[in-house]
């Protein structure tokens, strides 16, 4: 009632060109949707539409309704449709679409239609209406978590590469039972958009193997336009000979410049690896490139291989690199540091190498490697959980003091065992990053006290162009003289304004939260605070 009353109201605003409605989770059900949509039909100037019907039980005859509805907005260009959740199922899945293809204006549609019990001949009738939107060059389409399968996917791409005019396509497929025959059928239909220069498409959770990463990289290959490339196959079972298939194919994509790759917790080894890595070199056109590799068992083989690799890669300036949990120790850290220095034109790198173990040795030979990026402005390293002691936090910090433009630095290296020497050793450091102005530190459950808390803040007073800190301490012990003295560093960086300070858990009382307090107030310069005090006793603090 409240849906069809609304609507019928917005039928009256006969000049509404632009219109967002926001209906989420509010029981509107079959008839709700379809009135809504007879009502909107008569806003005959509209032509920007966003609609959220999510949650609302419209069914299938619904979906059939609102979709009759909206193909009498003859001036709709832009359309976006929320209705995930909503048992449409195949039948109203084929009605929206038909209906959708009569919009003949349509340039840009984004359509949401995750668990709603589609499956393969819902997908096919979505494919084919959508192929007559004649107009539509930009499309997003998200079928996430409904059972369209082989068959389904098929028939969905058989009709995208009809539209012709596509330039723009996002697909979100996880959670669809789609196999490699589905997956190499879907790329060949793909094949076919010929003036399709950004593609991301999300198969994540499915069960595509290695025939179906290697087809569907294949088909891909011919999309001699594609520049922009995300393809996410994270969880497909793929090994190793798909992983080698899949970028010897990606290597034929000859204007690619920009490159998402997720491939995690597969079943990668060193031969994939360095397969991938050699295909990827032959990208030459590549800038930017995010692998993720995390959770699969790549070794210190394998990160090597893929570090040498990548250093082929001449033009690649943003690179972020995932090799969470890969059973890399000592030798795959300083290979893969010695493969990064030679990418001379790197200026954004990020790199997780957590759950690793690296230890020492290979925490400092990776800074060797990275310290020889001349060019690195912008560094993210997360070594969460690598076997780290004093000597390696100081080797790193002391090689990252050679990266003379190194103004961003996100460092992580919780969970490790620096202690008091290694914290003091790599604030050290760090002071000698005289560029440095963005500084985040996560140092928790360290085993550092107050010594290593003093040595630090004293030697973060020594960066003089800091203004932005966030400084990760907790589950340490550095008691109340620590506090106080880790303070009285930071409050002689006078350039700084934004600082976050997280100090849970590291028994201070009431004497370290007064010390701490008196020092901060003498950072005349900061105008945004946060502060993380919280203990296992109770303390009072005031400023």
């Amino acid at each position: 009632m409240g849906a069809s009353s609304l609507g019928s109201g917005l039928a009256n605003c006969i000049n509404l060109s632009i219109l967002t409605l926001n209906l989420e989770q509010n029981q509107i059900g079959e008839m709700g949707a379809s009135d809504l949509g007879s009502a909107l039909a008569k806003c005959i100037n509209l032509s920007n539409l966003i609609l959220d019907l999510s949650y609302n039980q419209i069914g299938t005859m619904g979906a059939s309704g609102l979709g009759s509805g909206l193909a009498k907005c003859i001036n709709l260009s832009n359309l976006t449709l929320y209705l995930s959740s909503n048992l449409i199922g195949d039948k109203g899945a084929s009605g929206l679409s038909s209906a959708l293809a009569k919009c003949i204006n349509l340039s840009n549609l984004t359509l949401y239609l995750r668990q709603n019990q589609i499956g393969a001949m819902g997908a096919s009738g979505l494919g084919s209406g959508l192929a007559k939107c004649i107009n539509l060059s930009i499309l997003t389409l998200n079928l996430d978590y409904n059972k369209i399968g082989d068959e389904g996917v098929s028939g969905l791409g058989s009709g995208l590469a009809k539209c012709i005019n596509l330039s723009n396509l996002t697909l979100y497929l996880s959670r669809n039972q789609i196999g490699a025959m589905g997956a190499s059928g879907l790329g060949s239909a793909l094949a076919k958009c010929i003036n399709l220069s950004n593609l991301i498409l999300d198969l994540s959770c499915n069960s595509i193997v290695d025939e179906g990463a290697s087809g569907l990289g294949s088909a891909l290959a011919k999309c001699i336009n594609l520049s922009n490339l995300t393809l996410s196959l994270f969880c497909n079972s793929i090994v190793d000979e798909g992983a080698s298939g899949l970028g010897s194919t990606l290597a034929k994509c000859i204007n690619l410049s920009n490159l998402v790759l997720d491939l995690r917790q597969n079943q990668i080894s060193a031969i994939g690896a360095s397969g991938l890595g050699s295909a990827l070199a032959k990208c030459i056109n590549l800038s930017n490139l995010t692998l993720e590799l995390g959770q699969n068992s790549i070794g210190d083989e394998g990160a090597s291989g893929l570090g040498s690799d990548l250093a082929n890669c001449i033009n690649l300036s943003n690179l972020t690199l995932n090799l969470q949990d890969n059973q890399i120790g000592v030798m795959g850290a300083s290979g893969l540091g010695s493969g990064l220095a030679k990418c001379i034109n790197l200026s954004n790198l990020t790199l997780n190498l957590c759950s690793n173990i690296i230890g020492d040795k290979g925490a400092s030979d990776l800074g060797s490697g990275l310290a020889k990026c001349i060019n690195i402005s912008n560094l993210t390293l997360n070594l969460f959980r690598n076997q780290i002691g004093a000597m390696g936090a100081s080797g790193l910090g002391s090689a990252l003091t050679k990266c003379i433009n190194l103004s961003n630095l996100q460092l992580n290296l919780e969970g490790n065992q620096i202690g008091n020497k290694g914290a003091s050793g790599l604030g050290s450091a760090l002071a000698k990053c005289i560029n440095l102005s963005n500084l985040t530190l996560s140092l928790f459950q360290n085993q550092i006290g107050a010594m290593g808390a003093s040595g630090l803040g004293s030697a973060l007073a020594k960066c003089i162009n800091l203004s932005n800190l966030i400084l990760d301490l907790s589950s340490n012990l550095i008691g109340d003289k620590g506090v106080s003295d880790l303070g009285s560093g930071l409050a002689k960086c006078i350039n700084l304004s934004n600082l976050t300070l997280n100090l849970r858990l590291n028994q201070i009382g009431d004497e370290g939260a007064s010390g701490l307090g008196s020092r901060l107030a003498n950072c005349i310069n900061i105008s945004n605070l946060t502060l993380e005090l919280e203990q296992k006793q109770f303390i009072c603090f005031g400023l």
